[in-house]
């Protein structure tokens, strides 16, 4: 092989070594933009408003951060770009740095956190099933024989299979690919429940046309803690993430936020979450931490 060739290939690696190894600060700093991972129908935590440009209470959260970031590295101007993500593809966009700060409805896990890192807790969401009204479901038990859907890339079927009341049950899954094709599904009774963080059924429920048709019920079946989303090995990055929460809820802003999208109309129908926080999310905001949902599990 020629000279010149081995030059250019060694040169062509050391470059994508050096892209690799990046900070996400140079990488914002250098550009003077950074780009938030954003749902579109995860509410309230993170989706469209009335003029189409997303909203919610982990992108208030992300707002923080972001002037914070603007702040450190003494930039006068940081431009924001939004990029939306679903459940299929927002480890991806974090891992290739496509997205700097995934703003969504992610739950911090062991396994994502193989890939991808967490900020300290931003919100503790239980697991339960959205069924119609006149359905006859209550309970875990009442799944048998029925068809129950998830979101693709969620984890609620697999933490329901766990379940010790959902032993030796036998049920259908379907899998829709975003929250409001899973909420279809339930809606034109292909799917007898909707199985995914109590807070998203009662946003999604609450929006639909008949809101009165729709309950969420049943037992807790798993505690998820959810964070905000960014790339691994970067811990400059992650204290100047974790930094900003733990101000916030030292501050008692976080508390402020959980009543503005939480208990307070939201847009864009002004409708009411009318949510208490989980007791797990209190003690967050006075001791705040970025352990796994195993950890939750094992208490």
């Amino acid at each position: 092989m020629k000279t010149w060739m081995l030059v250019a290939m060694a040169c062509c690696v050391t470059t994508q070594i050096a892209a690799a190894e990046e900070s996400t600060l140079a990488k914002i700093k250098a550009s003077q933009s950074i780009t938030l991972g954003v749902r579109d129908s995860s509410i309230p935590l993170s989706y469209t408003g009335g003029d189409g440009q997303p909203i919610g209470f982990q992108m208030d959260i992300c707002k923080q951060i972001v002037s914070a970031i603007r702040t450190q590295l003494g930039l006068p101007k940081l431009d924001v770009k939004y990029q939306t993500v679903n459940s299929q593809n927002r480890v991806v966009l974090v891992q290739n740095g496509t997205v700097d700060l995934e703003c969504g409805s992610t739950t911090n896990n062991q396994a994502r956190a193989r890939d991808v890192a967490f900020s300290v807790t931003t919100y503790i969401e239980e697991d339960r099933m959205a069924v119609r009204a006149d359905s006859g479901i209550r309970n875990l038990r009442d799944l048998s024989g029925k068809t129950v859907v998830a979101t693709t890339g969620t984890t609620a079927i697999q933490h329901l299979r766990q379940h010790e009341r959902a032993a030796g049950l036998n049920w259908t899954d379907l899998y829709g690919k975003d929250h409001a094709d899973s909420f279809l599904m339930l809606e034109s009774g292909r799917a007898d429940a909707w199985v995914l963080d109590q807070g998203v059924l009662r946003a999604t429920i609450a929006i639909s046309r008949n809101p009165a048709a729709y309950t969420v019920t049943g037992e807790p079946f798993n505690t998820e803690p959810i964070a905000i989303m960014f790339r691994k090995d970067d811990p400059d990055f992650k204290k100047v993430v974790d930094g900003t929460i733990r101000k916030m809820d030292a501050s008692g802003e976080m508390k402020t936020l959980w009543s503005k999208w939480f208990v307070q109309p939201i847009p864009p129908r002004g409708i009411r979450m009318n949510m208490e926080p989980p007791e797990a999310l209190v003690k967050l905001w006075a001791q705040p931490n970025d352990l796994p949902m195993e950890s939750y599990a094992a208490r």
